[in-house]
């Protein structure tokens, strides 16, 4: 498969047990560009959650296992995926309850779709901010930890060199911007002298194959040089 074909879009989980809550959610959130999966129960989410959501958002008052017990029992099991909650409850207790087992926001029904749009976009601006702060980029199941200088993909280590490592931090670091193979040797290669063009190139080449489904996030602007891109 073509790397650069891939779907950079982020994907979010809708739970409820009302078919046309699920559609009409499903469509709007589709047309501010994400990804959804649908379920009609917490017991179906489950089976459906995989760690490339970015969000969740999930309904409260369900047949079998409430939102609640849902949200309360993807944290005991160390799942830090966002949840936004939706509920016809509106009392002050309620949204402590949702806040009290991990949820991140409360979305009172009846909704407006823009209200939907902009809680979602905030708590995933959110989520973006969080993970920098913990000196960490994540993008699905993609990690970069800038404090133990290593990167996971879906748990387990890329295996990337010392200068690999360098390549990806220190474009990751300038997300979007483009670095020409002369800028890459003054940044990672600064003390290594004879570094060659083509040796940018090999590196990047061997560092793209190791990053496998992920590799589309460095690309290569012909007669220009090469970026990170962003996951949004």
């Amino acid at each position: 498969m073509d790397n650069s074909t891939l779907n950079t879009k982020q994907k979010i989980l809708i739970v409820d047990d009302d078919p046309n809550i699920l559609e009409i959610l499903s469509y709007n959130l589709m047309n501010d560009g994400y990804e959804t999966v649908l379920a009609n129960s917490a017991e179906e989410a489950a089976e459906k959650l995989t760690p490339d959501f970015s969000l969740i958002l999930l309904d409260i008052m369900m047949g079998g296992m409430s939102g609640y017990q849902f949200a309360q029992s993807l944290r005991s099991k160390g799942d830090e995926t966002p949840i936004v909650f939706l509920t016809a409850k509106n009392t002050e207790n309620d949204m402590l309850t949702g806040f009290s087992v991990g949820g991140d926001d409360y979305i009172s029904k009846p909704f407006s779709l823009k209200e939907v749009s902009a809680r979602v976009k905030a708590v995933l601006k959110r989520q973006k901010a969080k993970s920098m702060q913990t000196n960490r980029f994540e993008w699905k199941d993609f990690i970069i930890d800038f404090d133990i200088k290593e990167i996971t993909i879906a748990g387990k280590s890329a295996g990337l060199t010392k200068t690999e490592f360098e390549v990806v931090a220190f474009l990751s670091m300038n997300q979007d911007k483009i670095f020409s193979r002369k800028e890459l040797i003054e940044h990672v290669w600064n003390e290594t002298p004879f570094i060659t063009e083509r040796t940018v190139d090999v590196h990047i080449t061997r560092l793209r194959k190791k990053l496998g489904e992920y590799a589309f996030l460095i690309s290569n602007k012909s007669g220009y040089g090469y970026r990170f891109k962003s996951g949004e």
